[in-house]
């Protein structure tokens, strides 16, 4: 991604929207992976119509098969030999944050797992660390696809 292009949308969210800078630190596990949750599904979704253009149904399904839990969990498997300590450190805050909602039609571990994924790819979006989050998002894809 072009560093411009990067800088103009900092500023573009600081002037129009009013995003001001903030401490990723002070924010529970959970914060950071309510906001996980969100980037990484616009990764997936961008991805899955960069394909091409297809019915939203089909769109849906592909989606669906990396955001569930049992498949942020196995990225996690692989990714975690891969991170700092820092990062490593935030993983597993999130993955050993008490969640109030239940795993639907997922593992504990899994679901737990998945959560530390999304507060690590919540806390490198807040930081904006976007090139370290997109690597790896693209190596977990990539053991995804070997285990296929």
């Amino acid at each position: 991604m072009e560093e411009s292009v990067v800088w103009q949308f900092n500023r573009s969210m600081e002037e129009i929207l009013g995003v001001k800078e903030v401490d990723v630190r002070e924010y529970s596990p959970l914060t950071l992976a309510y906001i996980g949750d969100s980037i990484y599904d616009l990764i997936i979704k961008s991805l899955v119509v960069n394909e091409g253009n297809r019915p939203v149904k089909e769109l849906h399904r592909q989606t669906s098969r990396y955001v569930k839990a049992s498949a942020q969990s196995q990225m996690m498997r692989v990714l975690q030999d891969k991170l700092t300590e820092e990062e490593h450190g935030v993983y597993k805050r999130g993955r050993n944050a008490k969640s109030v909602s239940p795993a639907r039609n997922q593992s504990v571990t899994d679901y737990r797992r998945a959560t530390g994924f999304e507060a690590l790819m919540g806390y490198l979006y807040l930081r904006k660390e976007w090139t370290r989050m997109l690597e790896l998002v693209k190596e977990g894809l990539e053991s995804l696809a070997e285990s296929e």
